[in-house]
């Protein structure tokens, strides 16, 4: 029985890992032929340089796009941090009626093809003569945002202990200043990942911003547009690497913040 267990455990690691490996590969080799001294991507490599990286900075139209990712995905991540963080409250907080019906609505956006979605929002917004351009990316961003902003932030209310706001009111606070200086603190770790998470989804979202942006395409639509192009094609994987980097840096942050002095359900619940 112990030897079975022993197999299943190593059958398991082996599956992981392999898992991991085919799953990560083709990302680690993106940063591999970003130092290439060549302009095609091929082995051996022809030598290691910079260059690529020293392009990004003299090149307005790449700074253009990362300006038009940046604008766009702060604005989306407060916008849907700021909506989750309602839904949140409500939902742990005050009986809804339909509640888990009304908590799969919300995530309904998780499930759904972001092409559909992106397809949607343009015919709705040519329909509507509303136009495009940076405002309606929000728009489309905040949509597949808010859900993971109100898983985030629900964790985290879940587990507050009710008598710390029920004493603030009985010492005279009203609901607001409860919200403000009781509630608010406690969940600050949850909204900060929320913010924090929202925007590496926004700033990396491509198929809404292709549909959405019109004539000032965020960064991912760039990337895709330079791909037709040979000589471009060095600068971009230098840039794919620098946003590969920050990402995995600002989603494990917010992870790190996620997890940091969680409250913790009581036994009994």
């Amino acid at each position: 029985m112990a030897g079975m267990r022993r197999i299943g455990q190593r059958l398991r690691g082996t599956f992981s890992w392999g898992y991991l490996f085919f799953l990560y590969l083709p990302i680690l080799i993106l940063p591999l032929f970003s130092f290439n001294d060549s302009y095609y991507i091929s082995f051996p490599l022809k030598g290691f340089t910079t260059r690529w990286y020293q392009e990004l900075s003299a090149d307005p139209s790449i700074l253009g796009a990362l300006l038009t990712s940046l604008q766009i995905a702060c604005a989306a991540a407060v916008l849907s941090t700021l909506l989750g963080l309602m839904s949140a409250r409500a939902l742990t907080r005050h009986r809804v009626r339909g509640e888990k019906s009304l908590l799969g609505v919300i995530m309904l956006p998780l499930v759904v093809p972001e092409l559909i979605i992106g397809v949607s929002l343009l015919t709705m917004l040519n329909h509507a003569s509303a136009g495009l351009g940076k405002w309606a990316v929000v728009l489309g961003h905040v949509l597949i945002c808010y859900p993971f902003s109100v898983a985030i932030l629900m964790s985290r209310m879940e587990g507050f202990d009710k008598s710390l706001e029920e004493a603030s009111l009985d010492l005279g606070s009203t609901h607001w200043q409860t919200f403000r200086w009781v509630v608010l603190p406690l969940a600050l770790p949850g909204v900060i990942a929320s913010v924090l998470l929202t925007f590496t989804i926004s700033f990396d979202e491509f198929l809404i911003a292709f549909f959405l942006s019109s004539n000032e395409p965020t960064l991912p639509v760039y990337i895709w547009g330079q791909l037709r192009f040979p000589k471009k094609l060095p600068s971009t994987l230098a840039l794919g690497t620098a946003i590969i980097f920050v990402s995995f840096a600002v989603v494990a942050f917010a992870e790190w913040l996620r997890r940091r002095d969680a409250p913790k359900k009581e036994a009994s619940q």
